[in-house]
């Protein structure tokens, strides 16, 4: 399995920026998929996850991204989408897309199979 992020760069506080994850090498639909960042000087942190169909999705418990991230997925084109409105200085990490084939909505890297690379996101004040 190989998971190839995008999306990220560099933007400011209240733009908005949409990841993609490409998944290939296994079945996309056997896979729950899951977005975790990690900030400089941080432990790697859940943002969003989603169901092997697109039909459940979960997000981090806190406030911190609720209401703005939208996490997604299109299975015919083997790719999972995060898309990130109001962003915050805050948000700033690397963003990471992971593939699980026996949790769904897993929030821990341990649930998680395979990793992508990681997108830098940057969010200016």
């Amino acid at each position: 399995v190989q998971l190839q992020a995008s999306g990220g760069g560099l933007v400011q506080a209240g733009g908005s920026l949409r990841l993609s994850c490409a998944f290939s090498g296994r079945p996309f639909s056997n896979y729950a998929m899951g977005w975790f960042r990690q900030a400089p000087g941080k432990e790697r942190e859940f943002v969003a996850a989603i169901s092997r169909s697109g039909g459940s999705t979960y997000y981090a418990d806190s406030d911190s991204v609720k209401g703005r991230f939208t996490i997604s997925r299109d299975n015919a084109k083997n790719t999972v989408y995060l898309q990130m409105n109001i962003l915050r200085p805050e948000d700033t990490a690397v963003y990471y897309c992971a593939a699980g084939k026996y949790y769904t909505g897993g929030s821990h890297p341990d649930h998680y199979d395979y990793w992508g690379q990681g997108t830098l996101v940057t969010v200016s004040s």
